[in-house]
């Protein structure tokens, strides 16, 4: 008996340990990016918002698949501040926001709730709406559910219709309930660590990414087990849903202005962005040669010059 105990104590030394270490290097993540805004009551719980300057019409920012409000910050700079008004929000679960609502936080519907409970809270009757790779899906969703709050939406990369296949197999992972908290909790952080900068380096190809890149825009904050978790639980959730909402695209009543690259590998913009332009009736799409998945990135004067153009038209 001697002989089988010591092997199972070994086994389940090796990942007590791995979630040991995930716990202190998350609580180190933590300290490392601090919240730099406010915490706003919402449906979804209390979200991260940073709340800055002034301005009429307020511009909203809402961050992908990954990310969190710090992910702007590398591509926008200073010039944020032509716009005026500008909020910059982390998602459910992400950053340092709550996910009070659990697995159901990942419906689109959900929250693009939240994103409205923060306007009503900050005293915002209509905004544009500034939003990256997944959370296109989402800036629509708010559109299309809450049309008179929205009066313009600048969709950059945008994930927004069904596409073939699924998802990378770690997000259906981490997504499981079952096996998602062990994944989450024992090699997603010390991996991602690890691949953290071949894996930036790849979507935002074939582009180079700043050298601090991933401190500016404080993605190791998504590696914490919780906020993998959620990020997983969106990524996994979004085909379904893209699948249910993309017919309603004709609903959308106002201006719509879509960047996208003709490289981007992680969203195809030949499906979701010329797809969009095709099936919102105001809609303007403009594609640029040889950029990846980060139009911001490769031409935030465009985007801002596009943000203000909304903002005029408004």
């Amino acid at each position: 008996m001697v002989g089988l105990i010591e092997p199972l104590v070994a086994a389940a030394a090796v990942p007590a340990a791995l979630a040991g270490w995930t716990a202190l290097r998350a609580r180190a993540i933590t300290r490392a990016y601090p919240p730099e805004g406010t915490f706003v009551p919402t449906r979804a719980g209390a979200l991260h918002v940073v709340d800055e300057g002034e301005g009429a019409l307020p511009v909203v920012f809402l961050h992908g698949a990954s990310g969190s409000a710090r992910a702007w910050r590398p591509a926008l700079g200073d010039r944020q501040a032509a716009l005026g008004r500008t909020l910059f929000l982390d998602r459910p679960g992400h950053g340092h926001s709550e996910r009070r609502a659990g697995r159901a936080a990942a419906r689109l519907d959900h929250q693009a709730g939240a994103v409205v409970d923060v306007l009503d809270h900050a005293g915002i009757g209509q905004a544009v709406i500034v939003a990256h790779s997944w959370a296109g899906a989402l800036a629509c969703r708010i559109a299309l559910d809450h049309g008179d709050r929205v009066a313009g939406l600048l969709l950059l990369a945008p994930a927004t219709h069904p596409w073939p296949g699924g998802v990378h197999w770690y997000y259906r992972l981490a997504a499981s309930p079952v096996a998602g908290p062990l994944f989450s909790w024992t090699l997603a952080l010390p991996v991602g660590e690890a691949w953290m900068r071949r894996s930036i380096a790849g979507v935002f190809a074939p582009q180079s990414v700043e050298e601090r890149y991933a401190e500016e825009a404080g993605i190791p904050l998504v590696l914490r087990p919780e906020q993998f978790m959620a990020n997983a639980e969106d990524v996994a959730g979004l085909l379904g849903q893209v699948h249910a909402q993309a017919p309603r695209y004709g609903e959308i009543a106002c201006p719509v202005t879509v960047i996208s690259g003709d490289a981007d590998s992680v969203v195809w913009t030949h499906l979701h962005s010329i797809g969009l332009a095709r099936d919102v009736p105001q809609a303007k799409l403009v594609v640029l040669p040889g950029v990846g998945h980060g139009p911001h990135h490769a031409d935030p004067d465009l985007v801002v010059a596009e943000i203000m153009a909304l903002q005029s038209t408004a």
